[in-house]
């Protein structure tokens, strides 16, 4: 009696949060609250992201990196990701309680998530010197954690919009994930900029992180934890009874725990297609991440000296310019949100050769203002890589293990970031050591993105595994 009577008000709850009932799928139309809630969180969560990538290659090489061992450093968050991701899906997928199914997870990565945040920038504050070994060590693990409970904190917020969003909805949500994940961009990478403009210090010590990157990741730390907070107060997930009506499943087909091998034997067919797309992309994000910061110091500043004003200053433009790429993705996601479902590989191939003419343009680039149109070219292209095909891939989706779906669709984002790092020891030292022209193959990289988009075939998961 007491567990119909939870039922009935889980239930209550819930219905509070539908509208109406999409007939095509089933799945309910969700108030716009209701879908702000379900994505605000990913502002803080990208302030986390977006640090990692404007900022990590400026610290290691403040700290007495190599620029040709950065492909090494860089493999440590793509790892992190790869063996996460699946096992969170996974796992979520058959966690249910009173805090929901994938809000536990969440719950418990989100303080951590934004201790461990802070770890990174006092990589040159331990006394530990100027390229020593412990100072590598120690910028290592810190960026293995930061990037391990990042990814705890993120896959909820990906998972719940294919759990509650039906595909009427879905082009609304996931441009509204990455508006304010591109807002949170904004915020953490013009954090040093702002701060150098109020007086603080953005130069330091031979081997020190300037006060500027320390407090940007320390103000983006607390925002982090506020945000993740505000979604799971505020989100009230379906339960099984519900998650089972509304994705067309019977309600034993939530309980069923089957391995992450088999359920790759069951992918949908755009599953695949997608990830040859995300294998370019993610290559050519990978190099920008890396090697932005020396191309700016190297074409605009003339120095490739990490300890001088004009590198560090090639720093904090490159935050500048990461905040215009989130400005641009935010004003394409407002206009994405409102195209067509059946011409989202159109807008997919467009936004990847927008990216391509942004990065190839990087590396002949002198005038630092036009590095700005370079960007805003890349932000479209960035935004395209972050949604669409994640709107592609639930489209294709039963709602059966749909966590564990996204988990292992991630590693598709994983292991060209781990690639492009491994191969940079290769190819950095036959371009003469040149940064520029390592964001010049990235911009290539991405036209090859561009022509995979043909390959990409929508289709539904197969309804049962096979044992």
């Amino acid at each position: 009696m007491e567990k119909n009577l939870a039922v009935d008000k889980r239930k209550a709850t819930t219905d509070k949060q539908v509208k109406h009932v999409d007939v095509d799928t089933n799945m309910p139309n969700l108030p716009v609250k209701t879908i702000f809630a379900i994505t605000f969180g990913f502002l803080g969560i990208n302030m986390a992201f977006s640090l990692q990538s404007s900022q990590m290659s400026r610290i290691f090489q403040t700290i007495g990196a190599n620029p040709n061992s950065l492909g090494f450093f860089f493999i440590f968050p793509p790892l992190m990701g790869m063996f996460i991701q699946p096992l969170i899906g996974k796992y979520s997928d058959r966690t249910w309680n009173r805090f929901g199914r994938r809000m536990p997870y969440l719950l418990f990565a989100a303080p951590i998530s934004a201790l461990v945040l802070i770890m990174l920038p006092f990589s040159g504050s331990m006394g530990f010197g100027f390229g020593s070994l412990s100072a590598m060590l120690y910028a290592a693990f810190a960026v293995c954690f930061m990037d391990l409970f990042s990814n705890i904190c993120m896959q909820p917020f990906k998972m719940i919009v294919g759990d509650m969003v039906n595909n009427k909805q879905k082009n609304f949500a996931w441009s509204w994930q990455q508006v304010f994940s591109n807002a949170g961009g904004i915020l953490a990478t013009t954090l040093p900029f702002i701060f150098t403009w109020f007086g603080m210090s953005n130069t330091a010590n031979k081997g020190t992180v300037p006060d500027t990157v320390i407090w940007a990741y320390v103000v983006s730390a607390i925002i982090l934890l506020v945000t993740s907070f505000w979604t799971v107060f505020n989100v009230k997930e379906y339960d099984p009874l519900h998650y089972a009506e509304y994705h067309n499943i019977s309600a034993e087909d939530t309980k069923k725990s089957v391995s992450l091998l088999k359920l790759l034997r069951t992918v949908p067919k755009a599953f695949w297609t997608i990830n040859l797309v995300q294998f370019f992309s993610w290559f050519a994000i990978m190099y920008s991440w890396t090697y932005t910061t020396g191309t700016l110091a190297k074409n605009i500043w003339h120095t490739s000296n990490p300890a001088s004003a004009g590198y560090q200053s090639a720093g904090n433009w490159y935050g500048i310019l990461t905040a215009i790429l989130s400005v641009a993705g935010i004003v394409w996601g407002l206009i994405y949100a409102k195209a067509k479902a059946n011409n989202r590989k159109q807008w997919y191939a467009f936004g990847l050769i927008a990216g391509a003419i942004g990065l190839c343009s990087m590396a002949f680039i002198t005038n630092k203002w036009l590095t700005v149109i370079a960007f805003i070219l890349f932000g479209i292209g960035y935004f395209s890589i972050c949604t669409i095909p994640f709107t592609l891939l639930t489209s294709s989706l039963n709602g059966k293990n749909e966590g564990a779906y996204m988990g292992l669709f991630n590693i598709g984002i994983c292991i060209p970031q781990i690639v492009a790092s491994v191969l940079s020891f290769i190819i950095f030292p036959l371009t003469g050591d040149s940064q520029p022209i390592m964001m010049l193959i990235a911009g290539i990289a991405l036209f090859f993105g561009a022509l995979s988009v043909i390959a990409i075939k929508e289709g539904v998961a197969v309804s049962t595994v096979k044992k």
